[in-house]
C-alpha cells in the first residue's frame, strides 16, 4: 500500500488540516461526558440552576464546534481523496501505456479496467474514511477509555476487560478479508472481460443467434462474483456482533458494580452516568468497525493490484535510450532472427535472415500462423527477437531511441482501429499538428478522399466506437492514410486491403509506389504481391522461399500452389 498512497504526498498539508480538524472534533466530542456527569452532580443533585445553565450552554457550544469542525472535516477530506485518485488512476494509466506488448498477456485488458476504476475507487474511498470516520473510531474507542479513567479508574476497568480479546479477533478479521476480496476482484475482472468479449462481438452474436448462450455464459461468471462476494460479506458480518456482545458485556459489568459503588459512597451518579456514555460512544465505534474493515480488506486487496502494475518490471526498458538521431533512410536488415513469445516455449520464428534497401517493398506471404505479423511485429520493437537482431539504417534497433524509431515507421495493423471523434482526429494520429492540407493529401493517396468529402460533415464526421458507422474498406483506407500523412521511412502494412475492391486496390498501390519508404506488407493476393520488389514467403516460422516472382515461382513448389489457387489470368500475364 505504501506505494499506492504515495501519490498522496502532494496533498500533505491539505492532509494535515483534515486531521487536525478531525482530532479537535473528537476532543470536543470526549469533553462531553464530562460536562454531563457536572450537570447531573453540581447542577441537578445539588439543585443548582445556574449551573445547569451554565454547562447547558458549555454542551451546547462544544456540539456546535463539533459540527463545524466535522464539516470542514468532509470537505478537506473529499479533496485530498479526489484529487489522490485523479493522480493514481493517471500514473497507473501512463504506466500502462509504457507497457510493450508482452506486459498486455500478464494483464488482460479487462483486470486493466477494473484497477483504473473500481480498484482506484476502493482505495480513494479509505483515503477519505481514513482521515474522517476510519482513524476516529479507533482513537474515540482509545480516548473514551482514557477518559472513562479519568472519571473513575475503578469502574473504567471493567470496560477493558475484553478489550484484548477484541483486538485479537479484529485483527485476525483483517487478514481474513484481505485475501477474500482480493478474490472477489478477481471475479469481477472475469465479468469485466466477458462483457468486454461480448460487447466486440455484438453483431456475430445476433448473426449467429448466440444471444442466450451468452447470456448464459455471463450469469455463469456473475454467479461466482455473487457466491464470493456473499461469501466475503457474510464474513465480515460476524465482526459486528461479536463486537457489540463483549461491549455490552463490559456495560452490564459496569451498571452492576457502579450501582454498589454508588450505594457505598465510592462514586457519583455523574460518574456512571459518564463512564456510560462513554461506553456507549466505544459501542457506536466499534459498529462502525464492521463497515471500517470491510472497506479496508477491500481496499488493501485493490491496492495490491494497483501496486503490482505500478511496480511491474517490464522486460523491454527502452524509452529514452539509444541515439536520438532521425532515421533517415528505411534500409532493414534482418539477421538470424529466432522469436518466443514470453512465457512460452514455440519458436513462432526461426532463423529468419533477409535485407531491404531503402524504398525497396517487400510481400509476405505464407498460411495463417506461419508468423507473418510476429516478423513484422519486431521491427518497431513491440516484442525483441529471442535470437539474432534486427537493424535499420545500419544500426540494431535496440540502439535507436524508442521514440525516434517508432516516429519513422507507420503501421497500418491488421484490424482497422479508429477511435471515437472526427475523421480528421484519427488521421491526426499520424501526425500530431498536421495541417489539413496534409491531412486531405494522405486520404487521396489512400484512396478515401471522395468518400469523405461526401460525408455530410467531411473531416469532421464523426466516428463512432471502432469506426462502427464505416464499413470495411473505409476503415482500412482510413487507416492507411493515418500512417501515411506521417510521411514514413518504413511503412508496415499487415494484411490492410483485404476489403478493397480491386480496382481501389490498384489505385491505391499506383500512389504507394510514389512514396519515398521501405515497405513491408503482409498479403494473402498474389496480385499485391506481384506490385513488390521481393517476396518472403513463411511456412511454419521458417522462410521457405524469397526473391521475386519469377524466382518463387520457378523453384518454390508452395508458392505455385498460392498462385495457382488464386486467378490464374493474373498469374499467366507475369510468367
Amino acid at each position: 500500500m505504501k506505494t499506492v498512497f504515495s501519490y498522496a504526498k502532494p496533498y500533505k498539508w491539505w492532509i494535515a488540516i483534515a486531521l487536525s480538524l478531525m482530532l479537535f472534533e473528537l476532543a470536543v466530542e470526549l469533553l462531553q461526558p464530562l460536562v454531563i456527569a457536572r450537570i447531573i452532580d453540581d447542577g441537578i443533585l445539588a439543585q443548582d440552576q445556574d449551573r445547569i445553565v451554565q454547562y447547558g450552554f458549555v454542551l451546547i457550544a462544544l456540539s456546535l464546534i463539533a459540527f463545524f469542525s466535522g464539516v470542514a472535516n468532509s470537505y478537506f477530506a473529499a479533496h485530498v481523496a479526489h484529487s489522490f485518485s485523479f493522480n493514481l488512476r493517471g500514473a497507473v494509466y501512463s504506466k500502462v501505456q509504457s507497457f510493450s506488448l508482452a506486459m498486455f498477456n500478464k494483464f488482460p485488458a479487462s483486470a486493466l479496467i477494473t484497477r483504473l476504476t473500481s480498484d482506484v475507487t476502493l482505495v480513494q474511498n479509505i483515503l477519505f474514511m481514513g482521515l474522517r470516520i476510519m482513524l476516529r473510531a479507533p482513537l474515540l474507542v482509545i480516548g473514551s477509555m482514557a477518559m472513562a479513567f479519568v472519571v473513575n479508574a475503578k469502574l473504567a476497568i471493567y470496560l477493558i476487560i475484553v478489550f484484548p480479546v477484541l483486538l485479537l479477533f479484529l485483527y485476525f478479521m483483517v487478514r481474513k478479508g484481505v485475501a477474500y476480496f482480493s478474490f472477489v476482484q478477481q471475479r469481477l475482472d472475469r465479468v469485466n472481460r466477458l462483457v468486454q468479449e461480448n460487447l466486440q462481438a455484438v453483431r456475430l452474436i445476433k448473426a449467429y443467434l448466440r444471444g442466450k448462450y451468452e447470456a448464459n455464459r455471463f450469469s455463469e461468471v456473475a454467479g461466482s462474483l455473487k457466491t464470493d462476494t456473499v461469501k466475503a460479506f457474510r464474513v465480515m458480518e460476524i465482526i459486528l456482533p461479536i463486537l457489540l456482545f463483549g461491549m455490552n458485556v463490559s456495560l452490564l459489568a459496569v451498571l452492576w458494580f457502579g450501582a454498589s459503588e454508588i450505594q457505598n459512597g465510592n462514586a457519583q451518579i455523574g460518574e456512571l452516568v459518564a463512564i456510560v456514555n462513554y461506553a456507549m460512544r466505544m459501542t457506536g465505534a466499534f459498529s462502525m468497525f464492521s463497515f471500517i474493515i470491510m472497506a479496508f480488506a477491500r481496499a488493501k486487496a485493490s491496492s495490491e493490484r494497483i501496486e503490482e502494475v505500478l511496480l511491474a518490471d517490464d522486460v523491454q526498458k527502452v524509452e529514452g535510450q539509444g541515439a536520438t538521431e532521425m532515421i533517415r533512410r528505411g534500409e532493414v536488415v534482418f539477421e538470424h532472427v529466432s522469436f518466443t513469445y514470453p512465457g512460452t516455449t514455440r519458436q513462432v520464428l526461426k532463423d529468419i535472415s533477409f535485407r531491404l534497401e531503402p524504398n525497396e517493398k517487400l510481400a509476405i506471404m505464407g498460411a495463417t500462423g506461419s508468423g507473418k505479423s510476429t516478423l513484422l511485429q519486431l521491427l518497431p520493437r513491440f516484442y525483441d527477437p529471442t535470437e539474432g537482431a534486427v537493424s535499420i539504417h545500419g544500426r540494431d534497433i535496440q540502439e535507436w531511441s524508442l521514440r525516434e524509431l517508432r516516429k519513422t515507421i507507420g503501421v497500418v495493423p491488421q484490424q482497422s482501429l479508429l477511435f471515437t471523434g472526427t475523421i480528421s482526429d484519427n488521421l491526426s494520429w499520424g501526425k500530431e499538428g498536421a495541417l489539413e492540407e496534409e491531412l486531405s493529401a494522405s486520404a487521396v493517396k489512400a484512396q478515401i478522399h471522395d468518400t469523405v468529402v461526401r460525408f455530410p460533415k467531411a473531416y469532421g464526421t464523426r466516428v463512432g466506437q471502432k469506426g462502427v458507422n464505416l464499413s470495411g474498406g473505409q476503415k482500412q483506407r482510413l487507416s492507411i492514410a493515418r500512417a501515411l500523412v506521417r510521411k514514413p521511412s518504413i511503412l508496415i502494412l499487415d494484411d490492410s486491403t483485404s476489403a478493397l475492391d480491386v480496382k481501389t486496390e490498384a489505385a491505391l498501390w499506383r500512389e504507394l509506389e510514389r512514396e519515398q519508404a521501405t515497405m513491408l506488407v503482409v498479403t494473402q493476393k498474389i496480385r499485391t504481391a506481384l506490385k513488390a520488389d521481393r517476396i518472403l514467403l513463411l511456412e511454419d516460422g521458417e522462410i521457405s522461399a524469397y526473391g521475386t516472382h519469377e524466382e518463387l515461382y520457378a523453384c518454390s513448389e508452395l508458392y505455385r500452389q498460392i498462385a495457382h489457387s488464386q486467378q490464374e489470368q493474373e498469374v499467366d500475364e507475369y510468367v
